[in-house]
């Protein structure tokens, strides 16, 4: 099943209103502003998205509201992954009913002890078998404590459904060693904005980043700049990206990126977090601010 990925993806957060509901519309109106930017696609319910936060019909119902809003030229990837094999089948199949072009699944991690690499390529071989979506493996080790190994992914890139892995260990030179060992085809990306232009020199297609929602166009920029040759201006992108990227991911998570999306002021809707998740404090947020202004983007 082909399905070529490339270029820029936001994992978009998931707004909530003042009651803690979902929001369908504000997402709308968000991807709205994004469209105009370069943006190649969305990846609608990922780590920024509180996945692990939403119950079944309100992630159907974000992806319904998501597939209205993304143009058709435009990728729409979900994530689907869940804790068991079963249960993430079940939900391609509904993001396939919806729509979607492509679903995401992270490793699952509670029984960490026993997600050896043999576990997760059954576990990913078994997901793509049965799929109506083309299959992208999830690398978060830094929330699911798995770091899936390249010759792990090496052999899942056998399989004609998985299509791609978007890794965010940040290790570079892993990268390389994928790029290098799986079928052309075989899309790697990275799973931050902080490494987004050497990703791309070892051969990644592109990213899954926090960092392209508050962004766009700079990451957008910076990944033009470097298939163009020009790498002198990607590298300056890249350093000028470092700290925001950092404020948004592992700095101040979620909130941050909620918080940074209002402090941008042009319209898009940021909100408060799910609990157990909590909004930024005055004081954090005054910093996040500075760094915003730091990046040039307000």
């Amino acid at each position: 099943m082909s399905l070529k990925i490339e270029g820029v993806f936001p994992p978009v957060p998931t707004p909530f209103d003042a009651n803690g509901e979902i929001a369908p519309d504000k997402l709308k109106a968000n991807i709205a502003l994004w469209n105009k930017t370069g943006l190649n696609g969305y990846v609608v319910l990922g780590s920024n998205g509180e996945a692990v936060m939403l119950t079944e019909d309100e992630k159907i119902a974000l992806w319904q509201a998501a597939r209205d809003a993304i143009p058709r030229d435009k990728l729409f990837l979900v994530g689907a992954g869940m804790e068991s094999t079963r249960a993430s089948i079940a939900l391609a199949k509904r993001a396939a009913q919806v729509g979607a072009d492509a679903a995401m699944f992270v490793t699952p991690s509670y029984y960490k002890a026993e997600m050896k690499p043999a576990t997760l390529v059954n576990h990913y071989r078994v997901i793509a078998d049965a799929s109506p979506l083309p299959t992208i493996i999830y690398n978060m080790p830094a929330a699911t404590g798995i770091d899936v190994d390249a010759n792990t992914v090496t052999q899942l890139a056998q399989h004609p459904n998985i299509i791609g892995i978007k890794d965010s260990g940040g290790n570079v030179a892993k990268y390389a060693d994928l790029v290098r060992a799986v079928r052309p085809d075989f899309a790697v990306l990275a799973g931050s904005g902080g490494y987004l232009y050497p990703a791309l020199c070892v051969g990644a297609r592109g990213a899954v980043a926090a960092l392209a929602n508050v962004a766009p166009r700079e990451c957008v920029a910076m990944y033009d700049a470097f298939r163009a040759g020009r790498h002198d201006e990607a590298r300056a992108l890249q350093l000028r990206f470092t700290q925001l990227n950092a404020a948004v991911t592992s700095r101040w998570n979620v909130p941050g990126l909620k918080a940074a999306l209002e402090e941008l002021n042009q319209g898009y809707y940021g909100g408060a977090p799910r609990l157990p998740l909590r909004p930024l404090g005055d004081e954090d947020r005054a910093a996040l601010r500075k760094v915003m202004q730091d990046a040039q983007v307000i």
